[in-house]
């Protein structure tokens, strides 16, 4: 009998590879959803849907004990929000809600792994060293200290069977992050913050997802950084990109002063429409932070995590996809 995983967070770019790999996996696989999200591109899927209220342990504990799931993997969250608050709400709350509701129900939960972030520990401020899961955290903004404070709260159910993931930047097939930077190169501009000396990291999104799975068998508290094992200057996403791309651009930087006005500005106007702002202070922290370099040596020898995909193959294939979906 197929062993069963909720995943939620299911309709999004991290979603979609999750279940895609889930079901390569042989695991029957139930997605939790918005009632108002897009799920048009799941219908290729022979996957079940469910609804459940992260704000309301009663209802979490009826939906987890009238599906019986075997394995969670939690990667519902906010990317973008108007205050700490909110983000603490939707990424540390509801994760322990979730969490204490299939500790307390009565099912046989076999795993539960929370997809949290690279920016929960925050990047080095020079360019030597490297993040490593003995790095003391120190998230430099709001998204980073509530995924920080759900790994805490996370912690705190000491008899959970949990396994916390923390990947980096990640990208791939229908990302509409970094594809942001793509469309730029596509105009024939590359746009720069600043010029200081960089070291970034990146995940694909496949690797991603199949590290997730194998977290689901180990799970015994124990927490994972994630890239592809390599760091990479500032300069390399673009460049990688242009050669696949056989794009020729005109690369400029703009100081960081100005940037940070155009963000001031754009979280006033988004204020005003009472929404989250896309290009905001947190993100210009991200965007201009030193050393975001993290070893995966543990992952490795504990979780069996090996990446497949270094930035040239991932970003070929991620490329071929934008192009044949009409993307770029």
């Amino acid at each position: 009998m197929k062993k069963r995983v909720l995943i939620t967070g299911a309709s999004g770019f991290v979603g979609y590879h999750l279940i895609e790999e889930a079901l390569h996996n042989n695991l029957d696989v139930y997605v939790a959803v918005r009632k108002t999200s897009d799920i048009s591109h799941l219908k290729e899927f022979n996957i079940q849907y469910t609804y459940p209220e992260f704000d309301n342990l009663i209802s979490l504990k009826k939906e987890l004990k009238e599906k019986q799931y075997d394995y969670i993997i939690h990667a519902a969250g906010a990317t973008r929000a108007r205050s700490q608050n909110e983000y603490n709400t939707i990424n540390a709350e509801y994760t322990y809600n979730l969490a204490a509701a299939a500790q307390t129900a009565d099912i046989n939960l076999k795993g539960f792994v929370f997809i949290s972030s690279l920016a929960a520990v925050g990047p080095l401020n020079t360019l030597s060293g490297t993040i490593t899961e003995d790095t003391i955290p120190n998230p430099i903004t709001d998204y980073g200290r509530s995924k920080l404070l759900a790994e805490e709260q996370l912690k705190s159910i000491s008899s959970l069977h949990y396994t916390i993931l923390r990947p980096t930047a990640v990208y791939g097939p229908r990302d509409t992050g970094i594809f942001i930077f793509f469309q730029q190169l596509k105009r024939g501009i590359e746009p720069y913050i600043g010029q200081a000396e960089q070291k970034l990291s990146f995940i694909y999104v496949k690797d991603l997802a199949k590290a997730a799975i194998k977290a689901l068998y180990t799970c015994d508290q124990k927490t994972y950084n994630l890239s592809d094992g390599n760091f990479y200057s500032r300069y390399e996403l673009g460049t990688i990109a242009k050669n696949v791309l056989n794009l020729k651009t005109l690369k400029f930087h703009l100081p960081v002063n100005f940037v940070k006005i155009i963000a001031s500005i754009s979280e006033n106007v988004s204020s005003l429409r009472n929404k989250a702002a896309i290009l905001n202070s947190d993100k210009l922290k991200e965007l201009t932070a030193v050393n975001w370099d993290c070893d995966i040596e543990k992952a490795k020898h504990e979780l069996g995590y090996y990446p497949i995909y270094n930035l040239d193959k991932g970003l070929a294939e991620t490329l071929a996809w934008y192009k044949k979906n009409k993307w770029l």
